[in-house]
C-alpha cells in the first residue's frame, strides 16, 4: 500500500505524543495514520523578492524546483492531506507574482486532497490559491503551527530552518524531543539556523535528536555547542 511506514524509502521513523511519524529525506514529515504530509517554509518566490528589493540575482527556478519536489513527495506518500506550515511565500508580492505555470501546478497538487496553509510570519494571509488558511491546526494529539510555543506538547512547527553539522558539513535537519518536532525549511532557496544557536538550544529539551536530511536521513544527538 502506498504511503505506509514500510514503503517510504529514504526516511527515519520516530514517534511524538505516541504518534508514529516519518521524517523524509526531503525535509517533509509524513503521518501515515492520517495520510498527512507536512512541509514548512517553502518561501515560494524568494528569487523574485530578492531581485525586486535589490538583493543578489539568483536563477528564478526555485519555485518550480520546490513544487516539483513537493509533487514527488505527494505521489510517493499518496497524501490525502497536505499541511504547509507557514512562510509558504516569501512576501505578499511573491504570492501575487507567481507565474501561471506555478499556479496551475499548485492547483494540480491540491486536486482531490485537503490542503491547508498555516499562517507564517512572512505569509500575507489568505491568498487566492485554493485550500484552507488557518492560524494553527489541531489534530489530537498533535498541533501544527508555524512558530513553536515553548510550553506546547505534541507540537509540529517550523520557522527556524534548523541545520545540524556532521563532520564539518551542515545539513537541514528535523529537531525532535519529547514535546515537539521542528521541521527544516523545504524551500530550495532557504538558509538555516544552527541547532547550536541559542533559540534552538533553549527551545529543545534534553535529550533531543537531530535528523539530518538527504538521500539517507541520519539521526544524531542534537549538537548544543559550536
Amino acid at each position: 500500500m502506498t504511503g505506509t511506514m514500510e514503503h517510504i524509502k529514504n526516511s527515519f521513523q520516530f514517534s511524538l505524543a505516541g504518534v508514529p511519524l516519518c521524517a523524509l529525506g526531503t525535509g517533509a514529515l509524513w503521518w501515515p495514520d492520517q495520510r498527512l504530509l507536512c512541509v514548512s517554509d517553502l518561501h515560494l518566490g524568494k528569487a523574485e523578492r530578492l531581485a525586486r528589493r535589490g538583493g543578489p540575482v539568483l536563477p528564478p527556478y526555485e519555485t518550480r524546483d520546490t513544487l516539483d519536489r513537493l509533487s514527488q513527495d505527494i505521489t510517493k506518500t499518496d497524501a490525502a492531506t497536505v499541511v504547509c506550515l507557514g512562510d509558504s511565500f516569501d512576501d505578499l508580492a511573491s504570492a501575487q507574482s507567481l507565474s501561471d505555470t506555478a499556479r496551475m501546478q499548485l492547483t494540480g497538487l491540491q486536486a482531490g486532497r485537503r490542503w491547508i496553509w498555516i499562517q507564517g510570519n512572512h505569509d500575507p494571509g489568505p491568498v487566492e490559491l485554493g485550500g484552507a488558511h488557518l492560524q494553527d491546526l489541531k489534530l489530537a494529539p498533535l498541533v501544527f503551527r508555524h512558530i513553536a510555543d515553548p510550553v506546547a506538547q505534541g507540537e509540529v512547527s517550523g520557522h527556524y530552518h534548523p541545520k545540524a553539522k556532521l563532520r564539518g558539513t551542515a545539513r537541514p535537519a528535523f529537531l525532535v524531543d519529547t514535546a515537539r518536532v521542528v521541521l527544516p525549511a523545504y524551500g530550495t532557496y532557504t538558509g538555516g539556523l544552527r541547532c547550536t544557536d541559542a533559540p534552538l538550544v533553549q527551545l529543545m529539551q534534553e535529550p533531543a535528536l537531530a535528523i539530518l536530511t538527504g538521500s539517507s536521513p541520519l539521526p544524531i544527538p542534537m549538537p548544543r555547542r559550536p
